[in-house]
């Protein structure tokens, strides 16, 4: 309960912090971005709503499916339009330390301000938006944000709570088509890691990465390791984790709008379900030879279950076995 107190404290905060930036900086970011990239030509601004819905279940992501303390769900949405040259984070490339602390804690200051600091170094950055945190795996959030020509790049960062330093997101989104904005846009989010944080679990305890590794894209075999919280070796793919819908709206004489707002939805009926395997300890060494001197016994040895099955996954494998022996040391 306190975890979640805190989380919507942060989300409040945050949300104000947001407002107040935007108001003393709209004419910083609005000012013109130098650029060797070819631009978007379209002669108009345009405002786009956004609409972040989770996919966060047990039945899609079954294996060690945080349930309390805290549950499943997803910390504010951090957004940022700007031109070509700025990278709120990039994929195969070190993160910043605002990139760090949001990754690992949900915590924005810090990476509000490398934002700050870019719009007014290059120019680069033209808004700043946010919405407010989703308290479950399943939900929406949505706001509005504004485009326009030197600008028409969509980033945003939302972390996965709990998790060591795993988000989704988008990098370097271009809204614009030639000399028209698109008018809808639907993707799919997997889950990143930061590279800053060893776990391999949902809840593992804080553990350094050193040195650290780049942003990388967790998959159903990335990384390898069997404890990993998203590793399904029988699948292909991860199913899609979150989804954000992009679509164009009327135009107001609004630069930003931070309306912003979360509904809570049941996704189960249309979930698809991931099969979780059952996983099993190594053998256990035999026991003694039962049986009497000069006649062949049984001995045994055991092993036990890690996970259990779960949604059609491989039902676990005998637990115990037993083989003829014959008795050492027999006098």
């Amino acid at each position: 309960m306190n975890t979640t107190r805190n989380i919507l404290s942060s989300s409040v905060a945050l949300y104000h912090l947001i407002v107040m930036m935007l108001t003393l900086g709209q004419g910083v970011h609005s000012l013109p971005v130098p650029t060797d990239v070819p631009m978007c030509t379209a002669s108009e601004t345009a405002q786009y709503r956004l609409t972040f819905s989770g996919k966060w279940t047990q039945a899609a992501f079954p294996k060690q499916y945080p349930v309390y303390r805290p549950p499943a769900q997803w910390s504010n949405l951090i957004g940022v339009t700007h031109s070509s040259d700025y990278h709120m984070w990039q994929r195969n490339e070190f993160a910043s330390n605002g990139v760090r602390e949001f990754a690992e804690k949900g915590e924005a200051w810090t990476l509000m301000k490398e934002v700050e600091a870019a719009g007014e170094r290059i120019q680069s950055v033209y808004g700043i938006f946010s919405a407010p945190a989703v308290m479950g795996g399943t939900g929406q959030m949505n706001t509005e944000f504004e485009v326009f020509a030197r600008h028409s790049y969509l980033s945003f960062m939302v972390h996965l709570v709990p998790s060591p330093d795993w988000f989704v997101g988008v990098e370097n989104f271009d809204l614009c088509d030639g000399d028209h904005w698109k008018e809808n846009v639907s993707l799919e989010l997997f889950p990143f890691d930061a590279g800053t944080d060893s776990g391999f679990t949902f809840s593992s305890p804080n553990f350094e990465t050193i040195p650290q590794d780049k942003i990388t894209q967790i998959t159903s075999s990335f990384p390898s390791h069997p404890a990993n919280s998203f590793y399904y070796p029988r699948l292909k793919h991860l199913p899609p984790i979150a989804k954000v819908m992009l679509t164009k709206i009327k135009k107001t004489n609004q630069i930003i709008s931070l309306n912003s707002n979360n509904i809570l939805f049941n996704t189960h009926k249309y979930q698809k379900y991931t099969p979780l395997d059952c996983e099993v300890s190594v053998w256990s060494p035999w026991g003694l030879c039962k049986s009497k001197c000069g006649d062949s016994g049984v001995q045994h040895r055991t092993r036990y279950i890690i996970m259990h099955p779960a949604n059609n996954g491989l039902a676990c494998p005998l637990l115990e076995e037993e083989r003829k022996c014959f008795p050492d040391n027999c006098l």
